[in-house]
């Protein structure tokens, strides 16, 4: 079984606030860009909120569950413990809430490649990588939150049996390396969209 965790409860700090995954880009929200991505490629999607209110604005969404943050305020490293122990699949892909243009062949890829490795995350090089956008084993992460200190992931892909997959190696599924946008900044919304986007 394969599941999908994506991580929606940030504070949007540098978003002014605003909740990134309700932007639109090209006609839709990022969450239901998202959601329609992952539906044909895992058995569940789960979203991990901070809190049950936050919860709450996703109740639109058909066949997707929504759970909270079960250690708070630490980051993506407690929404991936809380999506973690509510997945139901033995790999499960992790996403930022604030990536539009992921790609289904690229998510594809990550699940086929990871064999017996216990991640398989995009690499840029040896020091930029993209764990936010990869595929990890159920049991190996559980393992390592049972007494991990730290609160980056770095740590955490560095102490496990990561399989590291050149970017280059996705430019047969997203020629332009779409997938890896990310939208921090209400500019960088706009530049995506064109001068006349608007959340």
């Amino acid at each position: 079984m394969r599941s999908a965790v994506i991580l929606v409860g940030g504070e949007a700090r540098r978003a002014n606030g605003q909740e990134k995954y309700f932007f639109r880009y090209q006609g839709r929200t990022f969450i239901d860009r998202l959601v329609e991505t992952l539906k044909g490629i895992v058995d569940e999607i789960i979203l991990v909120a901070r809190d049950p209110e936050q919860c709450r604005r996703f109740d639109h969404l058909h066949g997707v569950r929504c759970i909270t943050d079960i250690r708070q305020g630490i980051g993506p490293i407690g929404g991936l413990h809380a999506g973690t122990l509510a997945a139901q699949g033995d790999l499960i892909f992790v996403s930022a809430c604030d990536m539009p243009c992921i790609d289904s062949g690229v998510v594809s890829y990550l699940f086929s490649v990871i064999g017996d490795h216990q991640a398989a995350i995009p690499s840029w090089n040896a020091d930029l990588l993209e764990p936010l956008m990869a595929v990890y084993r159920r049991d190996a992460i559980l393992e390592y939150l049972k007494t991990h200190e730290s609160y980056s992931l770095r740590p955490m892909i560095r102490s496990i049996d990561t399989l590291y997959v050149p970017v280059n190696d996705l430019r047969q599924f997203d020629k332009d390396l779409r997938s890896f946008t990310n939208i921090n900044k209400l500019a960088d919304l706009e530049q995506i969209n064109g001068s006349d986007a608007s959340p």
